[in-house]
């Protein structure tokens, strides 16, 4: 069988491959997001956990609200359990706590400004590489297109070399002289 005989099944096959990874990421994708859940059906501690865990100890700064130790963190714990318990949903009370302490109190950065870069550039950087390794692939494949045509190409034959020859030595004798 041929290179040329052989590229269009390696292209089909590769197409298939592409589209299946494709698949599987937006499966893994739909899977992450199905097991966060929404949070309707939380207990009290749990979304008490959930928002602590969010936000920064102003005191320890390396740690959460919810595993630090420090006597303001478990004030800010009470505060939002009675904030739950009043009816405010976790994006007020974290707004107040943004408010109160500024966006530092936040354990991710938030999604504006110059802090939109680290939600923005690893899709950025993914893109690119994808459209290298696309590249790359593509180069791949029709390579072997180019190769099979040197290799079909037919030999020259004998009187022709001889006359390539004698042209080249008329070319170096004139530059010669």
């Amino acid at each position: 069988m041929t290179a040329t005989a052989i590229l269009p099944r390696v292209r089909a096959q590769l197409s298939l491959i592409l589209i299946l990874l494709a698949l599987l990421a937006a499966g893994i994708t739909l899977a992450v997001v199905a097991m966060r859940g929404d949070g309707a059906n939380q207990s009290e501690a749990q979304q008490v956990q959930q928002i602590a865990a969010g936000l920064h100890c102003p005191v320890c700064k390396d740690l959460s609200v919810a595993d630090s130790p420090a006597p303001l963190a478990q004030q800010m714990r009470e505060q939002i359990a009675q904030k739950l318990r009043a009816g405010e949903t976790p994006d007020q009370i974290r707004a107040q706590f943004v408010a109160a302490y500024g966006d530092s109190v936040l354990m991710s950065p938030p999604k504006r400004g110059l802090s939109a870069a680290v939600y923005v550039l690893p899709t950025i950087v993914i893109a690119a590489g994808l459209a290298v390794a696309t590249m790359l692939v593509r180069r791949w494949v029709r390579r072997p297109e180019l190769e099979s045509d040197e290799d079909d190409a037919a030999p020259m034959a004998a009187s022709d070399r001889r006359a390539v020859l004698k042209a080249v030595e008329r070319l170096r004798e004139e530059e010669a002289a």
